[in-house]
């Protein structure tokens, strides 16, 4: 869509990774896909096991994603590889509906914020991922990596921060919200001047230096780190509550 079919919004935008954010890193789906594209290297660049992981890990450092790497480096059809890996992840084996998780979106104040997916995955898992969860009707919209587009943007690149804020119609980087599990992400977020929050669970070694102003091991907190955000009766209502029902 051209530019001006994103009208803009009077209202704050809150914007949410998915992909170990919206659901638990316990539930291993990163671990499962990460699995599925080392195999994907190797059958399709002729590595060995020892090479892909190096070269998974190359790519994902440079580029925030395997299949950036892959566009830019050799001949891969990007959708055949989201087939053969995001869209091969046994998601329904992996993640379930979380009751927690809809009660906290239910609780933001949608009078004056807007609910915006914003993820490094193509717009198929995203999708599935979101629905799985029970939240699929709660978000207004959804920026994702388009696979088959070049120039590649994810995050951390700053012009991905720049597609979310135009597709969400905001206009103000202080109007933007933003929780994520991944350091680098939230550090860019902070730095275009987002208000950024780094989800780092329990179990999840915790960085040295904080990648920005806030930090919190559930979702739940965000009561607490954004209480203009939500309802005025229920922004400690789920505190003390980190379970998945």
């Amino acid at each position: 869509m051209a530019p001006e079919e994103y009208p803009p919004s009077p209202k704050k935008v809150f914007f949410f990774d998915i992909d170990n954010c919206l659901y638990p890193a316990s539930a291993k789906v990163h671990q499962r896909m990460a699995d599925l594209i080392h195999d994907y290297f190797e059958r399709n660049l002729n590595l060995s096991p020892e090479e892909a992981v190096a070269l998974h890990s190359k790519y994902y450092q440079k580029y925030g994603l395997a299949i950036g790497g892959l566009m830019r480096h050799h001949d891969i059809d990007p959708l055949h590889f989201n087939s053969q890996v995001d869209d091969a992840l046994p998601l329904d084996a992996l993640i379930r509906p979380r009751i927690d998780l809809n009660r906290l979106l239910q609780d933001i104040d949608r009078s004056k914020v807007k609910l915006w997916l914003f993820t490094n995955a193509y717009v198929n898992h995203a999708r599935r991922v979101v629905k799985i969860l029970g939240v699929d009707k709660m978000f207004d919209g959804i920026t994702y990596c388009d696979y088959t587009t070049l120039p590649f943007v994810s995050k951390p690149q700053e012009e991905m921060f720049a597609k979310a804020m135009m597709e969400a119609g905001a206009h103000n980087m202080e109007d933007c919200y933003f929780v994520d599990d991944n350091f680098g992400n939230c550090n860019m977020a902070e730095k275009i001047g987002w208000n950024s929050v780094h989800l780092v669970e329990d179990g999840v070694p915790v960085p040295a230096v904080q990648a920005c102003n806030y930090q919190i091991k559930h979702l739940e907190e965000l009561r607490t780190v954004f209480p203009q955000l939500f309802k005025a009766a229920s922004s400690t209502n789920g505190l003390g509550y980190h379970g998945v029902e």
